[in-house]
């Protein structure tokens, strides 16, 4: 096997476990959650495995965390189960660390969101900021399209040896990026997008987007999760993957 395959190859791993079955296996779920349509059993499976690891607030009980039916049957906080990305948290003096030890937490991923969403909507209607749903809806609806199309484009990478065969694995390459300008744009239009709600008024500003930061009596907390660094390694996975097939195919070619 040759090195550009195995490049391309663990990349395609990474990719496809830790996005694309995911993503793709819970698509348009949340809306049937929501009607209480009936959810597939490959769906419930799925969600159950990849979520085993992921943060559930602490006062869901444990036989309801890690299964799906339970979750919705007592109408708990449930969210995606593909690797989180990103990871922000707030801590203030009225969630003191005995009922919150980790804050409010919510993980940002590239399909939707999971944590105390609703916690974390509660403080910024606080605040006179926009519920978090309410940004980012094109990105989350194309997610999993996007993510086929890249998995695809990595296979046919394996065997396509003509011209610009690089350009197919540029998708994969460029989704850390993406997922950056994504998330800083939209947290720079939610603090420019205040509104006259908010019991506490405060002028405009830019969320933190990495580090630690000031809101009001608030202390956020924003950092990559899994998620991204998997991002970080399908696309150098993929880079080394070009270098390695462009060498090749030059020596083939003498």
């Amino acid at each position: 096997m040759k090195k550009y395959q195995i490049y391309t190859i663990l990349a395609l791993i990474l990719m496809t476990i830790g996005f694309t079955i995911p993503v793709i296996s819970f698509h348009g779920m949340g809306a049937k959650i929501k009607n209480n349509q009936p959810i597939p059993t490959y769906t419930k499976m799925i969600f159950n495995q990849y979520t085993k690891l992921q943060y559930k607030n602490h006062i869901i009980p444990d036989d309801v965390k890690n299964d799906l039916d339970k979750l919705i049957e007592t109408r708990a906080e449930i969210g995606v189960p593909s690797l989180p990305v990103w990871y922000v948290s707030l801590e203030a003096p009225n969630y003191p660390k005995e009922a919150f030890p980790d804050g409010i937490p919510v993980y940002f991923h590239v399909d939707g969101y999971s944590g105390d969403v609703h916690e974390m909507n509660t403080i910024n209607h606080y605040i006179g900021m926009y519920p978090m749903e309410h940004g980012g809806n094109v990105e989350r609806s194309i997610a999993p399209y996007y993510l086929l199309v890249a998995t695809l484009l990595m296979i046919w990478y394996l065997y396509y040896n003509g011209k610009f065969n690089s350009l197919l694995l540029v998708p994969t390459i460029i989704a850390p990026i993406l997922f950056m300008g994504a998330f800083t744009g939209w947290l720079y239009w939610y603090g420019h997008n205040m509104q006259e709600w908010g019991a506490f008024k405060i002028k405009p500003f830019m969320p933190t987007a990495l580090g630690d930061g000031k809101v009001a009596q608030f202390t956020t907390h924003s950092y990559p999760s899994i998620g991204f660094w998997v991002m970080i390694a399908m696309s150098v996975l993929c880079i080394l993957a070009i270098l390695s097939k462009n060498k090749f195919l030059k020596e083939k070619a003498k």
